[in-house]
């Protein structure tokens, strides 16, 4: 498995526009693609302009497989289309992860 850890950040005070953009034209697309996320949340302690969500894949192909996909989708062509419109973000920072080797094994004892 491997986990796409992604923050973007907004420009301070365009955070709610920018989720309710993505709640209403992205979020779909982006699910039926990739599935459920691991976590979607907003940064509540320090750069709170920003959002953070990851994803869980099998492997890169498969990451490949399904952003490629999602690349390919008129709905999220037109997310993208208007994300860039608007304005909202200032940046992005896309990270892989690999999980450690004792991560999901259960506790001892």
């Amino acid at each position: 498995m491997i986990l796409d850890h992604r923050t973007y950040t907004c420009h301070p005070g365009r955070i709610k526009k920018h989720m309710k953009l993505y709640e209403e034209h992205g979020w779909e697309a982006q699910r039926r693609h990739l599935g459920e996320p691991v976590v979607y949340g907003a940064v509540e302690t320090g750069d709170v302009n920003s959002y953070v969500h990851i994803w869980a894949y099998e492997d890169a192909a498969d990451r490949a497989r399904k952003r490629a996909a999602l690349a390919e989708d008129p709905e999220w062509q037109k997310f993208l289309k208007l994300s860039a419109e608007s304005g909202n973000l200032a940046s992005q920072v896309n990270t892989i992860l690999i999980p450690a080797p004792f991560f999901g094994k259960p506790a001892k004892g």
